[in-house]
């Protein structure tokens, strides 16, 4: 139970320095510009994460390099996937799961800044559920 209270507390904490940064800047920016401001206003907060952290494929007992990269891991339980589009699609929502999946973490979160009002910008996914 108190691993679960702290991945709560996480995600509070990124939901909350994306809302700073979201009422600094509305929608209307690139998705660098946004990953930019959530990492430092996460390192103003003091909130470890790690930014832009490769993810390998295992395949038949070889490491694949493959590319992966996850936008952000936030105190090595909590990947975030930042995004600035008109609409979350499924392939979004799959990404992000598919990060989930090959890291072994079980939370996620999907924040799309391009949107009036963040909190419809935000998708929570935990592995075995759907939120």
């Amino acid at each position: 139970m108190a691993q679960r209270e702290q991945t709560n507390q996480v995600m509070q904490a990124v939901i909350g320095a994306a809302m700073e940064v979201h009422r600094a800047f509305s929608p209307g920016l690139l998705e660098s510009a946004y990953h930019e401001c959530l990492c430092r206003e996460l390192t103003v907060r003091d909130i470890p994460f790690e930014r832009e952290r490769p993810l390998p494929v295992d395949y038949r007992g070889v490491r694949l390099e493959s590319g992966y990269r996850l936008d952000l891991l936030v105190a090595s339980s909590v990947v975030v996937e930042v995004k600035s589009v008109e609409a979350l699609a499924p392939i979004h929502e799959a990404q992000l799961m598919t990060y989930l999946r090959l890291g072994g973490w079980r939370v996620g979160l999907l924040i799309n800044f391009n949107v009036s009002m963040l909190k419809d910008g935000i998708r929570r996914k935990i592995m075995g559920y759907d939120s």
